[in-house]
């Protein structure tokens, strides 16, 4: 039983080692390589001016983050959340992993970000709009927004910075949804998007690999529940502090990265 079982899996093996060789072998040669380009930078930049028209929105999400350890072993972390955002200047944010529970909030204002966990909480004060808010956390204190590519007012311009190639794959099935499937590659990162097919043409999955680390750890992002304008899940965008929670100067605000505290980031194990 054992060693017909063996069999099998070399087989299977072998059928998947082949079926990569032939997927290397089609992408490399496209027929149509302009007509296709074209084709998934309009239907990227259809899905970009969509999501900008919609005033309030809201979704929910899982993520798998992959990280690779000093042996060469991936391992993937996985998350989910919801996002509420009122244009141009409301989100509320929640990131569950297991290890870390997070929630952040911005009233236009001002940016509250809530470790419940450890029950405390930092508030900053960034008036402005979601893209505003988007960069401070990123370039300032260096707290990138889980899924931020695809929140800002023009996704299109935001994902297409340094894109070199661009592949229309044809189509795929995410949740059940018949989705446009396109690949881009940049500079740093290979990156692909699943678009649904329509008049709706928000994204279902987001994918991005890292060209400049060993073994090319992936981030996915994938949507669901996804809802706009009056069915779009209500929200005040109030800070509602949990009872006996700690308010933590603005420099220690909890980070928002994927890692468990037992996951040491460079040489050690």
């Amino acid at each position: 039983m054992k060693k017909t079982a063996w069999k099998f899996l070399k087989l299977s093996l072998a059928n998947l080692s082949a079926l990569a060789l032939s997927l290397i072998v089609g992408l490399g040669t496209p027929s149509g390589a302009r007509a296709d380009e074209a084709y998934a930078k309009s239907r990227l930049k259809a899905m970009s001016d969509y999501m900008a028209a919609q005033k309030a929105v809201s979704f929910d999400f899982d993520a798998m983050l992959e990280v690779v350890t000093t042996d060469n072993q991936k391992l993937a972390l996985a998350s989910s959340g919801t996002v509420r955002m009122k244009r141009p200047d409301k989100l509320r944010s929640t990131r569950a992993a297991g290890f870390a529970d997070i929630e952040l909030v911005f009233d236009g204002k001002t940016f509250t970000l809530l470790d419940k966990n450890a029950n405390v909480y930092a508030q900053v004060d960034v008036p402005g709009t979601i893209d505003h808010l988007v960069g401070e956390l990123r370039n300032k204190y260096n707290r990138p927004v889980h899924g931020a590519d695809l929140l800002v007012s023009d996704v299109y311009d935001a994902l297409m910075t340094d894109v070199e190639n661009v592949k229309d794959l044809g189509s795929g099935v995410i949740g059940g949804v018949e989705c446009d499937y396109f690949a881009f590659r940049a500079k740093e990162v290979d990156w692909q998007i699943w678009i649904v097919q329509g008049k709706s043409p928000y994204p279902c999955q987001y994918v991005i690999t890292s060209k400049l680390m060993t073994a090319a750890p992936q981030y996915s992002y994938r949507l669901r529940n996804w809802k706009t304008g009056d069915k779009a899940s209500a929200d005040d965008f109030r800070f509602r502090k949990p009872k006996n929670a700690k308010k933590v100067d603005a420099k220690d605000l909890p980070v928002l990265e994927d890692l468990p505290k037992h996951f040491v980031s460079g040489g050690a194990k």
